[in-house]
């Protein structure tokens, strides 16, 4: 029997023979330090980088939203001018009528010249003669357009790519958070800043994304009604032309 114990491990002499003493003097214990802070700074820059490109992403989806804003805005005023449109052309026909009835009879025109003549409705009396958005949305729209200056500094081809360690410092130095929070390293303390802006800025901005789509989904509802009330008016409108053409045929 060997007198050696049962875990006995016949590679451990040979690495203990090749590695170095991990002391705090070693030299292996300071290569294996300064490579985890080396480390560490890398997976924090990435952090931080990753953080800002998905800011940017943000402030682009911002733009496009407001740019669906403002397009769905001009539907709305062109819907507007539509029913006004619409309007005009049903008092007119109505004008037609009366005189058809002069036409047709003695008994028409008296009757249409005793019968009290129906007031012209105006356009701007079916609404106002500007369309307006909902609050919703322009209030969102007017946040969001205020953020047009930082989409310009954040873009990758608008802005210049500087990520210098002066930078860094420059922002260690100027920021007004408590140093108590954040490491003693400068370099690591401006990543952990730079990441913690960028995260409040994400917030903002994601705050400010919800506000556009609900305003969005208002004015949507709301469009969809003046459809709705634009096709009744037009489905009226079209039998109302045929009645009218019939009977100038009769004449």
């Amino acid at each position: 029997m060997s007198a050696l114990p049962r875990s006995y491990n016949p590679f451990a002499e040979d690495e203990e023979d090749d590695v170095a003493p991990a002391g705090p003097g070693g030299a292996g214990g300071a290569d294996r330090q300064r490579y985890l802070q080396q480390e560490v700074l890398r997976r924090t820059a990435a952090t931080a980088d990753s953080t800002t490109r998905s800011l940017s992403l943000l402030y682009e989806s911002e733009r496009i939203g407001v740019a669906a804003s403002e397009e769905l805005v001009r539907q709305g005023e062109a819907l507007k001018r539509t029913e006004q449109m619409v309007d005009k052309m049903d008092q007119d026909l109505k004008t037609s009528q009366r005189h058809i009835n002069s036409i047709k009879s003695v008994w028409g025109g008296l009757v249409n010249y005793f019968k009290a003549k129906p007031p012209e409705s105006k356009p701007e009396q079916n609404g106002a003669p500007e369309y307006y958005a909902n609050s919703r949305l322009k209030e969102a729209m007017m946040s969001s357009k205020e953020q047009e200056s930082k989409y310009q500094e954040s873009h990758p081809n608008l802005r210049k790519l500087d990520n210098s360690d002066n930078d860094f410092i420059k922002a260690d130095l100027d920021s007004s958070v408590q140093r108590d929070a954040y490491p003693k390293n400068q370099q690591l303390r401006a990543y952990h800043q730079k990441i913690d802006t960028n995260l409040d800025e994400m917030s903002s901005g994601l705050s400010r994304l919800k506000s556009l789509a609900l305003g969005l989904q208002t004015e949507i509802e709301e469009q969809d009604d003046m459809l709705d009330r634009l096709t009744k008016k037009v489905e009226t409108l079209d039998v109302n032309i045929k009645n009218t053409d019939r009977k100038v045929r009769q004449l």
